[in-house]
């Protein structure tokens, strides 16, 4: 157990500096070379490595030969999300389960269709016999993101195929992995709270006829109670969550490793490892806390020069984490507007209603306007900067009594449909195994004698 806490030694502080010394790249040989840092251009447009049918974003429109930013615009297998979400809403049903299906099979489900796979997805819910016990309760971990990763990849032990990459098998243990996902990440967050932090132990079961945004909400609370508009909007949450194109690096992530030929468990994987960087799934934490200290620091919420003070403190690397940045605006496609934002903002503010919020609403909506106008004044970036899907999302998730540890993994379970969708696309179309290039800068050396050696 004690080579697992070692501490950071002099001698691993010298082994470290070796290591930089050793392996430090000259920044301008990426020019001279034209490598895409990133797989990306100068512009930060993203350079071309696949195709899709999935889902597709429009941040950009040709107008007069020239590229010109537009309001964003998202589409899942071929229909605008505003169109998708505004037929399940205004028709009264949760869409985490039609969504799904489209994204799956390409089309939209008939009303059989949908009732049949909502009754599959149902049957999924639920775990191996004593796997809860065994492997959720057994050594929990602070971060719910590992505990994915590992039941996921437990689950393939008790998979008696789990190597068959053929289609069926392969539709079969993704349907499976999203049925179970809200189980993994509520369970282990139960496990967690009482394990590491004495709390009472809830394990409620879900509820075959519940959706997957009640059963989540369900399963949380030791009440198992929730309101209609609760379970609305975090099933909307899910929905705007599910997809983002082929080149989000978890998804690329899901590519490249469908690509090598291995199995669905450790493509998941991989895939969650990629979502729990704080550079991709884990921003909207950063957004809640990040409004956390505004607060403690604006003293009138509405005091606009005061709230632009605060934000010009962030940019100059003088508040909050000190990074210089305003978590929540911005986006590596999106420039004038993400749209799922702005479909997620008329609920925020209905949400916000219910909770008794409307002071904090208030403050998010003076943030949103403000940010992008301090920004392009400081930072001289006139591109436009929108709020991003994060920039709310965390804010719904803190009303919703979400705790912070499942924010990431709230993500997780919606995206694992998309994930699904593009590992089982990767293996329908291609069998090559992705293999970008890289370039040598390392000179030759000879060797040396190791008694020669300094």
């Amino acid at each position: 157990m004690a080579a697992f806490n070692m501490k950071v030694t002099p001698q691993l502080e010298e082994l470290t500096q070796i290591c930089l010394d050793n392996s430090k790249m000259d920044v301008s040989l990426y020019g001279k070379y034209d490598v895409k840092r990133g797989l990306r251009d100068l512009n930060g447009k993203g350079v071309l490595a696949g195709l899709t049918q999935i889902s597709n974003i429009q941040a950009y429109k040709e107008v007069d030969g020239e590229s010109v930013p537009c309001e964003g615009e998202l589409y899942y297998r071929g229909i605008n999300i505003y169109d998708l979400t505004r037929g399940f809403l205004q028709e009264k049903r949760f869409g985490f389960e039609e969504v799904t299906y489209l994204l799956l099979f390409g089309v939209l489900p008939t009303e059989t269709q949908l009732e049949e796979f909502k009754k599959m997805l149902a049957a999924q819910r639920s775990l191996p016999r004593n796997f809860v016990r065994d492997v959720i309760m057994k050594a929990p971990s602070r971060d719910m993101m590992n505990t994915l990763s590992r039941s996921v990849l437990t689950l393939y032990s008790y998979d008696k195929n789990p190597e068959d990459i053929s289609l069926p098998n392969v539709l079969r243990q993704c349907i499976n992995l999203i049925s179970v996902f809200p189980m993994l990440s509520v369970y282990g967050y139960q496990a967690h709270q009482h394990y590491n932090k004495d709390k009472s132990l809830f394990i409620h079961h879900p509820a075959k006829e519940l959706s997957t945004a009640e059963n989540i909400l369900l399963m949380l609370r030791p009440d198992k109670e929730y309101t209609p508009l609760e379970a609305t909007i975090l099933d909307l949450a899910l929905v705007l969550h599910m997809e983002h194109g082929g080149g989000n690096n978890s998804t690329f992530t899901t590519h490249v490793v469908s690509s090598s030929g291995t199995d669905t468990y450790s493509t998941i994987a991989a895939a969650l490892g990629s979502l729990k960087g704080p550079k991709h799934g884990g921003a909207n934490i950063k957004v809640v806390s990040m409004f956390d200290d505004m607060k403690k620091h604006v003293h009138d919420w509405k005091d606009e020069d005061e709230v632009r003070n605060y934000l010009v403190k962030l940019l100059h690397r003088e508040a909050f984490d000190k990074r210089g940045l305003i978590y929540g605006m911005g986006h590596a496609v999106y420039s004038i507007s993400d749209p799922r934002a702005q479909i997620f903002k008329g609920f925020v503010e209905k949400l916000a209603k219910e909770k008794g919020r409307n002071k904090d609403y208030g403050l998010y909506s003076m943030v949103e306007r403000l940010a992008p106008q301090v920004i392009a004044e400081e930072r001289h970036i006139y591109k436009g900067v929108s709020a991003n899907v994060d920039f709310y999302s965390g804010f719904v998730y803190s009303m919703l009594n979400l705790p912070l540890e499942l924010y990431t993994p709230m993500f997780a379970i919606a995206r694992i449909v998309g994930w699904s969708a593009h590992r089982m696309e990767e293996l329908i179309n291609t069998d090559k195994i992705i293999r970008p290039a890289y370039k040598s800068v390392m000179p030759e050396q000879a060797y040396t004698p190791l008694h020669d050696r300094k």
